[in-house]
């Protein structure tokens, strides 16, 4: 990066500002203080650490000076304090945070990125086109309560654009979707208008669907690598390989600041019950018009759902993904509730061992 952003355009905002004590805002702005305070923001995720960016430059910061606790964990997006040594001093609340329960069989979580305000869910108009998955994002989306926009992208290479769009956009009528073919520049243009000074825009989607090419795009420069898809199944390859986030200076124009994230071949949801509630709210205001409260939604006499179906209200395929969605957070979110629970019974354990010992050694003074 060539230059250093202000922290307005870095997305500093009320919310973070109203979080910082007297103490905390004078060493802040106290240059000569021997304990002086920087904000930073997380802009680039690795194995090995973080990379923080400040109005004075950027840094990496050690993964290990941090991980004290769960709840301290950072991921691309969170805002910080550190000292002049570039050392960890506390965490700034986060506004909106992106997780997932992480892949494979193991019981925990996996943050994504924080302090989003639009999320861009990108999906191919190829033959990895599918509504479920777009549920599956918007879910995610809404429970963070971040503004989802819809990308189609490939739209070039899909003789019905049109139809696909019109699918999209019956999973929620307010809800903004584009189809554009990326790598034509007057076609990504208008999604400029969600750029602005400020903002930060997170990308998600499957490997291949062309977010790093929508990233170069919006960038006006190739500063991401692109990679070609399987031509027999549309399947991508894993051309992003970190989460970092992108200060979108274009000119005399400096725009807000974007994220790309790798390809995701698996989202499960964790407990995430609003936010599916919200993405399928049809299906969950007719449940509310069931004649019996437990109703099942299956052979239940005055069943408002199943009423839906018979009368094309509502398609099966969506109530399908609605209860998938809904089983699935609940049995995750359950999983990971024990979990914390275990952690939390096992540091105290910890801590009164330690407390004990420590008791002991006084006592053979």
């Amino acid at each position: 990066m060539s230059e250093s952003p202000s922290l307005i355009q870095l997305g500093w905002q009320p919310f973070f500002q109203q979080q910082l004590s007297l103490d905390e805002m004078e060493l802040i702005s106290d240059d000569n203080a021997d304990d002086r305070l920087i904000i930073g923001r997380v802009i680039e995720q690795h194995r090995s650490g973080m990379i923080v960016l400040t109005t004075s430059g950027q840094w990496a910061m050690s993964q290990t000076a941090h991980q004290a606790s769960v709840t301290d964990r950072l991921c691309v997006g969170d805002w910080v304090l550190c000292d002049q040594q570039h050392k960890f001093v506390r965490l700034l609340e986060r506004k909106s945070v992106f997780q997932r329960k992480a892949p494979g069989s193991k019981v925990e979580s996996q943050l994504i990125s924080a302090n989003v305000d639009s999320l861009f869910i990108v999906c191919s108009l190829n033959n990895d086109f599918n509504l479920s998955r777009i549920e599956r994002y918007l879910s995610l989306a809404n429970e963070s309560q971040v503004t989802p926009i819809v990308i189609l992208t490939k739209a070039d290479q899909c003789d019905d654009v049109a139809d696909k769009t019109l699918l999209v956009q019956s999973l929620n009528p307010l809800m903004m979707v584009h189809s554009v073919n990326a790598l034509d520049e007057t076609e990504i243009l208008p999604l400029l208008d969600y750029c602005k000074q400020g903002q930060t825009i997170a990308l998600l989607g499957s490997s291949g669907v062309g977010k790093s090419t929508l990233v170069n795009g919006l960038l006006g420069s190739s500063t991401q690598l692109t990679s070609a898809i399987r031509e027999d199944d549309s399947k991508g390859r894993h051309t992003t390989t970190s989460r970092a986030l992108k200060w979108m200076s274009r000119g005399d124009q400096s725009g807000g600041l974007i994220l790309d994230t790798p390809g995701m071949r698996e989202l499960q949801l964790g407990a995430c019950e609003q936010g599916v509630s919200e993405t399928f709210s049809e299906i969950t205001q007719l449940a509310s018009q069931c004649r019996f409260s437990d109703c099942q939604h299956q052979a239940e006499p005055g069943c408002a759902i199943q009423a839906a179906l018979a009368s094309g209200e509502l398609t099966e395929r969506r109530l399908i993904s609605y209860q998938k969605l809904m089983r699935e957070q609940a049995l995750n979110g359950a999983t990971l509730a024990q979990k914390r629970a275990k952690d939390k019974a096992l540091g105290k354990m910890i801590n009164s061992v330690q407390t004990a010992s420590r008791s002991r050694k006084k006592g053979d003074y």
